[in-house]
């Protein structure tokens, strides 16, 4: 299963984004499939601090407009949205005491356990801070061809 980041969704969905192009498509490129993907509750929180915020973007997207795009993203057949396992606590202090990540980073860290706890196999992501967890494999599908990406799963 595949999983995206916070990045991916708030430039596919800021349409003055210069990667805005790239990620919609990528987005409905996962959408088209039949395979259910994921997006950590994580991401969607990420998602609405940053295009809500009004020092990020002017203006920014307006709450009740933000709201309605996590509802569409998660109004998707084959979407589905994940949170923390049991196993949490063990997989996050795995993965920073493995890599040494700390302070903000440890958000990534949480992501990537996230991802890892539920079996995601691939984090959909422009974010290079991810290369610290190798447990994870990560794609950025703004400078890899999503028909590419696609033919080779």
């Amino acid at each position: 299963m595949i999983a995206v980041d916070t990045n991916l969704l708030v430039y596919a969905h800021r349409q003055d984004s210069a990667h805005h192009e790239a990620a919609r498509t990528a987005l409905e490129s996962l959408a088209a499939r039949t395979a259910t993907w994921a997006i950590p509750w994580p991401a969607v929180h990420e998602f609405l601090a940053v295009i809500t915020h009004p020092r990020i973007y002017v203006p920014p997207t307006p709450i009740e407009q933000a709201l309605e795009a996590v509802r569409a993203l998660g109004g998707a057949d084959n979407v589905t949205f994940i949170g923390e396992t049991p196993h949490h606590l063990e997989i996050v202090e795995g993965l920073m005491r493995e890599s040494g990540v700390r302070g903000v980073k440890v958000q990534d860290a949480r992501i990537a356990a996230i991802c890892i706890g539920n079996g995601i196999k691939e984090l959909w992501t422009a974010d290079r801070d991810f290369s610290w967890f190798p447990e994870l494999h990560t794609h950025n599908p703004l400078t890899h061809n999503p028909s590419t990406a696609r033919e080779n799963r």
